[in-house]
């Protein structure tokens, strides 16, 4: 099995793509809005940006989840004990930024939040009546007017030699939200697991965008459409001296936006996030 790219202007790219994602919880796009030339931008101004000491100036809100979370602070995977070898920073339009990067990084969060909004959309047209009748609001009503939806710069160093044994870039996890909106990395590692456990490769041709379902839209969807488990694996050879940058888009709905009989977005945002140990 594996991975194929969508053409996102042709005429079966619904149904092509949600197929995609119903399947294995990941589509590719090609051929999409989003500008090659703005993303490669915000790899190269931001690899500056975590090269830097600046970066100590924004460290992360606690509360508000927002700024720059260092390597000593980095997530640890749901069922694993090592920290993922990783740093990043969590935009928001109302949070902190560099000066200097944030037009460049608002701009791109507006235009792939509408993309996201458009897919939302494919989403529900392409859902089986029994599943769709259980969503609370259109699906991309979900998003409207949302403050949570989440703009992380993730910066994965070159190895040191030094790292934690089993340590990897990123372990096995779901993503908690809606969908995520991720244009390809400027280096290969993301994975994604298949039904039959084997692992596959995430086609990471630049210009591609991936997207894959989270948490809240498997619990939305009655696991209609699967939180799919994925990682990002340690590079071999050469390549343990590159850096990698990637750029995910988490789409979240307002924390009142009711889910399932169980839980809200809200809520279950919480649970998740205590399991994360980041709050």
């Amino acid at each position: 099995m594996k991975l194929e790219a969508v053409d996102f202007t042709a005429p079966d790219a619904k149904q092509k793509f949600v197929e995609s994602l119903r399947q294995t919880g990941f589509g590719v796009l090609k051929n999409h809005p989003i500008q090659q030339s703005s993303v490669a931008s915000i790899y190269a101004n931001w690899q500056t940006f975590f090269d830097s000491e600046e970066k100590h100036s924004f460290l992360y809100n606690k509360n508000k989840q927002d700024g720059f979370f260092p390597q000593s602070v980095s997530e640890v995977a749901k069922g694993f004990k090592k920290k993922d070898i990783k740093e990043y920073f969590h935009y928001y339009p109302w949070g902190q930024c560099p000066a200097e990067l944030k037009d460049e990084l608002s701009e791109y969060y507006k235009n792939t939040s509408a993309l996201a909004a458009e897919l939302l959309d494919w989403i529900e047209q392409e859902s089986p009546e029994e599943i769709s009748k259980h969503y609370s609001m259109p699906l991309c009503d979900m998003i409207d007017g949302s403050d949570q939806t989440l703009l992380r710069v993730l910066h994965y160093p070159p190895l040191a030699g030094d790292e934690e044994v089993d340590a990897i870039r990123a372990a096995a996890h779901e993503d908690i939200n809606l969908i995520t909106i991720l244009p390809a990395a400027n280096e290969p590692g993301l994975q994604v697991k298949a039904k039959d456990g084997t692992w596959l490769d995430v086609p990471c041709d630049f210009g591609n965008l991936i997207v894959n379902i989270g948490d809240m839209l498997q619990e939305a969807s009655g696991h209609h459409f699967p939180s799919t488990t994925h990682r990002v694996i340690n590079p071999e050879g050469t390549d343990v001296t590159k850096s990698r940058i990637s750029l995910p888009l988490f789409l979240h709905p307002r924390p009142d936006v009711k889910l399932s009989e169980r839980h809200t977005a809200g809520s279950y945002l919480t649970e998740r996030l205590k399991e994360l140990g980041v709050i």
